[in-house]
């Protein structure tokens, strides 16, 4: 499908700066652009390709002023990265749906199947599951029994969804995750050997919830881990049993989450965090990567580095005296040994 600059325009509510007619059928990144395409600019490090990228179009922030002469066709939008997104929505939406039950799935007699509705080649929907309207069930996913897929909701390849568990309206669940499995609970006896504790919970996720491939969300020992609305939980994470995240966090990838923790609402963990069982998480609180959690975040919209996890102003000063110990360490060396020479004399 071909749009043309003013079409696109029209759709952002945007201006054309340049050929309104010129018409593209593909994306590209902007370093990468090629004739056809359309690519956008949001990131000022990538600022001086837009003076040699061949795409046709170029999204810019209507702030946007170009210190020499530009090729491209410019579309001014008030966000070029927010645009971009919209531009996606509007191409996925086009794809053709799946619909239908696969011949080789195994659907139980007492689950609830809403309309318009895709599973997958050997899926597997258990007992009293009930799965939504427009729902998309992809190839060997697991529901378990009991189950609840919301409206709208995707379900990616080889995800597996533990009994109980609830997915609210609109979720995406990235192949390979994890919902609903043990936590690591176990009780050492007198003799130091380790029983397990029956974890009887589930996991809960709200609306418009993602869950990245590969991610583990443990139920609860008792009640519900619980993903709050609007979260987005890349690949490859650890959110142990009973814990709650606030309503529109982020956590990237290889992040670990401890039992019981509570992290407040707009938090962003980036990569590789670490936060230890049975804290709070003060709302907005903002970790950098490799970041290690080990006590409550008691000030809202605080940045934190490090570990143990400090005020990244704290972080950035200690880094530059690390960087000088090996020359603090030889100064001190030669001030012991001036010392010990002035006491021999």
């Amino acid at each position: 499908m071909t749009f043309t600059a003013q079409q696109i325009a029209d759709f952002l509510q945007g201006e054309v700066v340049g050929n309104k007619d010129i018409v593209v059928s593909e994306l590209s990144k902007i370093e990468e652009g090629r004739p056809g395409t359309l690519t956008f600019l949001s990131n000022p490090k990538y600022t001086h390709f837009i003076y040699t990228t061949q795409a046709d179009i170029v999204l810019v922030d209507r702030t946007f002023v170009p210190e020499q002469p530009i090729s491209a066709t410019l579309i001014k939008v008030e966000s070029a990265y927010q645009s971009l997104a919209k531009l996606l929505t509007l191409v996925d939406s086009m794809k053709p749906k799946k619909t239908g039950v696969h011949a080789t799935a195994v659907v139980s007699e007492s689950a609830t199947v809403g309309e318009n509705v895709y599973i997958g080649a050997y899926a597997f929907v258990g007992n009293n599951v009930k799965i939504g309207n427009n729902v998309k069930i992809y190839p060997h996913v697991f529901l378990d029994d009991s189950v609840v897929v919301g409206d709208d909701s995707v379900v990616y390849a080889h995800v597996s969804v533990y009994e109980n568990c609830e997915i609210g309206k609109r979720c995406v669940i990235h192949a390979g995750a994890v919902l609903g499995a043990d936590g690591f609970g176990f009780a050492p006896d007198e003799q130091g050997h380790y029983h397990k504790i029956p974890q009887i919970g589930n996991v809960k996720l709200e609306d418009d919830v993602e869950v990245g491939a590969n991610t583990t969300i443990d139920c609860a020992t008792m009640g519900s881990t619980l993903i709050h609305r609007g979260v987005k939980i890349d690949n490859l994470i650890q959110i142990a049993h009973n814990v709650e995240i606030g309503e529109d966090t982020a956590l990237a990838a290889q992040t670990g989450v401890a039992g019981s923790t509570k992290i407040g609402k707009r938090c962003v963990l980036a990569g590789q965090v670490g936060v230890a069982g049975h804290l709070n998480i003060a709302d907005g609180s903002i970790f950098g990567a490799q970041t290690g959690v080990s006590s409550h975040i008691k000030e809202a919209g605080q940045i934190w580095q490090g570990y143990p996890a400090m005020p990244v102003a704290t972080f950035l000063r200690l880094s530059v005296i690390q960087k000088q110990l090996p020359d603090l360490q030889r100064k001190i060396y030669d001030l012991e040994r001036q010392i010990e020479a002035m006491k021999t004399k």
